[in-house]
């Protein structure tokens, strides 16, 4: 799932291992939801929001991801 968490996380000039501490995960779990090989729960994408002060649509691409989602049902 594609995230602007990395674009938020060096905005705001924290380390992966500062953003994890402070959603009580490990940095290899922010380092793959940033490289888009994880997808994180919906608690944990809540209190990564909170952080950065967005909503959780704004943090997780929902639009553009739901998107890609259909367009590749369409194509099956």
């Amino acid at each position: 799932m594609k995230t602007i968490l990395r674009e938020l996380r060096l905005k705001a000039g924290l380390t992966q291992q500062q953003l994890a501490d402070r959603v009580h995960v490990s940095a290899r779990t922010v380092i793959s939801i940033e490289k888009e090989q994880y997808s994180p729960s919906l608690m944990l994408a809540y209190r990564m929001a909170e952080v950065f002060g967005v909503t959780v649509e704004e943090l997780c691409c929902l639009r553009e991801n739901r998107q890609r989602e259909d367009e590749a049902y369409e194509n099956l």
